[in-house]
């Protein structure tokens, strides 16, 4: 029952609490109406009435109310929009995207999470994007990064990214303004069923190192999204230093071996993702990466003290290890030292 709900609203102090009911979460809202909007934040007052809280929603499909008694309290036709997999602001979109210009963004994310296919948008919704699209400026990086990363791992990605530069929107939310449409389309193409992390997908827009600069600059990233960013960039032409290797997977196994990087294995399979190396990705989700035998108490066991020596002994040998795809053992391998 609605007035059910209302009470349970009246015991909120805060505007979001979550709650945790038969082990899933649930985030509890108060009933507001805004008073005054800058595009950022809101000036709101709290009501009783449901409708006017359902008027400040951002898509219909948001604006839906459930009863404890299962009545559905749906003002905007969102159900039926649901239904026909349909993503529409409430009333006006223009009104709508300049009380919070992230809307564009989340417009977007649901799109991709609702409709069937990727081109069906209204065209008003489109024109009242792309002339409010400057007002992403004033959002802060944080809040674009929340709704951006969400979009491009979601239905109909690259459709939507090349819509953003359609719309003439990424110079406002960190991309580059000339980025690599192409060759973001073509990477999501090679990377969509293979679950790729947000930064695979978006470092295909990169010409160079600077871009994903600027980037962070903007969206203050995590450093682990803006290292493998890096890491896509710099290596997505391959690792491989010769075209006969007959190996294909030696060089990526070598380069997580010798990496000093943080989840150098992680990084290497979204590269293959990006790549489109399918084979390759499978081939190397079921390596694991051996322990090499020798340690430099090894070495001083054999005669060998200078930390110099220890140095370059154990690079020698660790690319003879290599070299036998990591099978040799410890006698092996120091059968090959000279005391």
């Amino acid at each position: 029952m609605v007035t059910e709900l209302l009470f349970i609203q009246f015991l909120i102090t805060w505007n979001v609490i979550a709650l945790l009911l038969h082990n899933e979460n649930f985030e509890v809202t108060t009933l507001r109406v805004d008073v005054q909007t800058d595009g950022r934040h809101a000036e709101v007052e709290f009501t009783t009435d449901w409708q006017k809280d359902a008027e400040r929603r951002d898509l219909t499909i948001n604006s839906m109310f459930l009863g404890l008694d299962g009545t559905l309290y749906d003002y905007f036709k969102g159900y039926e929009d649901l239904q026909n997999h349909k993503v529409r602001f409430v009333g006006s979109a223009e009104q709508r995207i300049q009380e919070d210009y992230l809307r564009i963004l989340r417009y977007f994310r649901f799109y991709g999470r609702v409709a069937l296919k990727p081109e069906e948008h209204e065209p008003e919704t489109l024109a009242a994007i792309r002339e409010n699209g400057r007002g992403l400026a004033a959002i802060s990086g944080e809040r674009i990064w929340v709704e951006l990363r969400k979009m491009v791992v979601g239905n109909h990605a690259a459709h939507l990214l090349e819509l953003v530069y359609n719309l003439d929107l990424a110079q406002y939310i960190g991309l580059p303004p000339n980025g690599d449409v192409a060759e973001m389309k073509r990477v999501w193409q090679n990377a969509k069923t293979h679950s790729p992390k947000p930064m695979t997908i978006l470092a295909a827009l990169f010409h160079s190192p600077d871009d994903v600069e600027k980037m962070d600059l903007r969206l203050k990233v995590s450093r682990e999204e803006k290292t493998l960013a890096l890491f896509l960039v710099k290596h997505r032409r391959g690792l491989c230093k010769s075209d006969e290797e007959p190996d294909r997977l030696k060089p990526f196994t070598d380069f997580i071996i010798d990496s000093r990087e943080p989840d150098s294995q992680g990084k290497v399979c979204e590269l293959l993702k990006y790549q489109g190396e399918e084979k390759l990705l499978s081939d190397l989700l079921r390596w694991s990466v051996p322990r090499f035998p020798i340690s430099g108490h090894d070495l001083r066991k054999m005669g060998i003290t200078s930390g110099k020596d220890i140095g370059a002994t154990l690079q020698k040998l660790r690319d003879v290890w290599k070299k036998s795809r990591y099978q040799m053992d410890k006698d092996e391998l120091l059968s090959h030292v000279k005391p």
